[in-house]
């Protein structure tokens, strides 16, 4: 073990949309349908348009930010610069808080979808399988990883759509409800289902979290994020419209693979359509559980380099270079997770750590082009300043919608959240008496 070697930079554009697509796709294959337990079509549209116009606004402002200042920490690197070292800690909580808990809700998911092909396989069972075999690949090197990440998330790009193909013959506008005659909107509807919105395009953001091992990171990350976030806004738009025009809303409201329910529903058990389509869903769920994975050890390593966590997070295994602490130590907290919260619960929290980190990333953004304006920044979001001011106008009724959905998990990742500063603190006021 050293602490002394870099990671390898091995990374180009299409790995990064490869990375940003794979983080992601996984929400097209489940967990935004969860919205629809409480609102309807044109409540749950209405969320889903608020946060993808926040995400596009955010997009613009994160990516200047990634290609001008590319380290492993990503938004804990951002706030730092900007706005200190405690704020630089909390940012990276909130990631953390994101990208740990992500995991084990799409591992969930997986293993849902292996239950639903094999059901003599308890979903348990098969999520934590595969979580594990997961955690063991991200061992063996970042070339590799990004390889099989572009491999996967091309797989699961074509396996949605070859299912928005097979729902074509089916489509009828019939099933969705007419606008003129949808007089009582819900505000707490449109409200309560963005967290799930957010699940169509949460963890994109971690495409920063590898920017240390991009080769050209001026013109890569800006190339390959943008390109990502197009492809998911298309992907998100497709799915949520084809699937309401082809079934009840509330039929799939909670299930773990409602794709395959619906195809299911349509040919029949007997057809091998919802069969094929369920084996191709699999490398969507694990391209995302895959690539988090991923960037949740890159980012345990990055804040154990920044002194934010423990040292040993940061050691770096011989040959292949990668922090197989921060690999393991990731993995047995999404684990531990994954047995005691359910998917929906794992969803809101993961959404609310990604909330308050795309807040303060824009404070930061905002900082900075204020403090150093001679930054070289290979690439500038448009419209600034009224862009991000309006971006964080959209984030904070978005972390509002994750509050109100879920107080006490909320109150529940403060309260840790404060401890692990204070204990952070104190241990710094540690180092400074002894040195």
């Amino acid at each position: 073990m050293n602490e002394t070697p870099k990671l390898h930079k091995a990374l180009h554009s299409v790995h990064l949309w490869g990375m940003a697509v794979g983080l992601v796709i996984s929400g097209d294959y489940f967990g935004w349908n969860f919205g629809w337990s409480n609102a309807n079509f044109w409540e749950f549209g209405i969320s889903i348009v608020w946060i993808a116009i926040f995400y596009v606004m955010f997009a613009l402002c994160f990516t200047e930010l990634a290609a001008s200042i590319p380290q492993a920490g990503g938004p804990s690197a951002y706030a730092k610069r900007a706005l200190g070292d405690t704020f630089g800690f909390f940012t990276g909580y909130l990631v953390l808080v994101e990208f740990l808990l992500a995991p084990p809700a799409i591992a969930s998911a997986l293993g849902g979808y292996i239950h639903f092909l094999f059901p003599i396989i308890p979903s348990l069972y098969a999520g934590v399988g595969m979580f594990l075999l997961l955690l063991l690949m991200n061992l063996t090197g970042i070339k590799q990883t990004a390889r099989f990440e572009l491999f996967v998330t091309f797989i699961a790009v074509i396996g949605l759509l070859l299912y928005l193909g097979l729902l074509v013959p089916h489509l009828s506008l019939d099933q969705i409800p007419n606008w003129k005659n949808e007089t009582n909107i819900s505000f707490s509807a449109v409200f309560t289902s963005i967290p799930f919105a957010i699940w169509f395009f949460l963890a994109v953001e971690g495409v920063a979290l590898a920017a240390e091992e991009v080769k050209n990171p001026a013109k890569d990350i800006p190339k390959g994020y943008i390109a990502g976030i197009i492809t998911l806004l298309c992907l998100a738009g497709m799915i949520y419209g084809f699937t309401a025009s082809v079934t009840n809303t509330k039929d799939i409201a909670n299930i773990e693979y409602p794709l395959s329910f619906v195809l299911n529903s349509l040919y029949g058990s007997d057809s091998i359509w919802p069969i094929l389509f369920t084996f191709i869903g699999l490398f969507g769920l694990v391209a995302s559980l895959f690539g988090i994975i991923l960037g949740n050890s890159r980012l345990l390593y990055a804040m154990s380099k920044e002194g934010y966590l423990p040292k040993y997070l940061s050691q770096l295994t011989k040959g292949s270079l990668v922090p197989q602490n921060a690999v393991i130590s990731g993995g047995v907290v999404g684990i531990f997770c994954m047995l005691f919260l359910n998917t929906a619960e794992l969803i809101t929290i993961s959404a609310l750590g990604a909330c308050g980190m795309y807040l303060l990333c824009l404070v930061s953004y905002l900082m900075l082009r204020k403090r150093e304006p001679n930054l070289d920044r290979p690439y500038r979001a448009p419209l600034y300043p009224i862009l991000p001011f309006i971006a964080m106008g959209f984030g904070v009724f978005a972390f509002g919608s994750v509050f109100y959905a879920e107080p006490k998990l909320t109150a529940g990742v403060f309260i840790v959240g404060i401890v692990l500063g204070i204990g952070y603190r104190l241990n710094q006021f540690r180092n400074k008496s002894i040195n």
